[in-house]
């Protein structure tokens, strides 16, 4: 059986916010369809593959709703007019995330539009490949066999004093530093896309969202809720609720996609995540003063 996909995607502002500065898209690149939020679809990966992304919105006087927008759109455009094959998807999807961060550059020399920015993660699945791109701090996990794990790295300022040892990683969600990212899209001409390629295997479960989830629910609850679920547009009200029950004090998005059909081997005994999944191209940027 060819590979298939099942896929929801939901937007919501919260509680707190007067408007929506988050976007996404679920495309169907072989047919030029795009899915519409909150419409749950089942349907077989053609040739041209499925893009699945969130972008995060920033900037004023909705600012930021232009920028996410812009960014969702220009990527499924780019990656929509290219023939299948014509070059190789990882890229392909750098390729479309530089334009939409050009596209965005130049809408943001209007007046009223400066700084307006938004971060990307975007998955291009393909075959039995997952192709992830980033900019910013919107995240992707992936769950197989009851595990779970974040699948992009945070371009963030809370993530690199992580790493480099000046705050544990408990503290980190509670910086005063915790909203300060290091590269948005559209903020200058040119960004470096971090890159990813994932191997697939039968029934995983790919989990997009904003930030507006991740800050308010932890991975391990995010697993119990999509695991505990009956079907993935469940899952995804009920992570946005608990998103709520967390303060709702940002937008909320969220995209989860499950990955099936025969052509995907099993998880190999003993496999983990990380040995399936290959960094090609990473962000690293000198910490900003504090």
């Amino acid at each position: 059986m060819p590979v298939r996909i099942t896929v929801y995607g939901q937007t919501d502002v919260g509680l707190v916010r007067s408007n929506n500065e988050d976007a996404l898209v679920i495309a169907d690149l072989t047919h030029d369809r795009v899915v519409e939020e909150k419409r749950l679809a089942r349907f077989e990966i053609g040739g041209a593959g499925v893009l699945l992304a969130v972008s995060d919105g920033m900037g004023g006087h909705e600012a930021g709703e232009v920028a996410s927008a812009i960014v969702v759109d220009s990527l499924r455009r780019a990656m929509t007019s290219r023939a299948p094959s014509a070059t190789r998807d990882e890229v392909l999807v750098e390729q479309a995330t530089k334009q939409a961060n050009r596209e965005v550059w130049q809408a943001a020399q209007q007046p009223g539009r400066q700084q307006m920015g938004a971060t990307l993660t975007g998955v291009l699945v393909r075959g039995t490949m997952a192709h992830i791109a980033e900019v910013g701090d919107s995240r992707a996990y992936l769950l197989r066999n009851g595990a779970i794990q974040q699948v992009t790295r945070d371009q963030s300022f809370v993530q690199q004093l992580v790493e480099k040892g000046h705050i544990p990683e408990a503290e980190a969600e509670h910086s005063p530093f915790s909203n300060v990212i290091l590269q948005a899209m559209g903020l200058t001409p040119d960004v470096r896309v971090a890159l990813g390629r994932l191997e697939l295997r039968r029934r995983d479960c790919l989990l997009l969202c904003s930030d507006g989830l991740s800050k308010k629910v932890d991975p391990e609850q995010m697993k119990a809720i999509i695991f505990g679920s009956p079907h993935l547009d469940a899952a995804c009200v009920s992570l946005i609720e608990a998103a709520k029950r967390g303060g709702g004090d940002d937008n909320i998005t969220v995209i989860a996609a499950g990955i099936s059909g025969d052509d995907l081997p099993q998880p190999a005994p003993g496999e983990t995540i990380g040995d399936t999944l290959q960094i090609l191209q990473e962000f690293d940027a000198p910490l900003p003063s504090a």
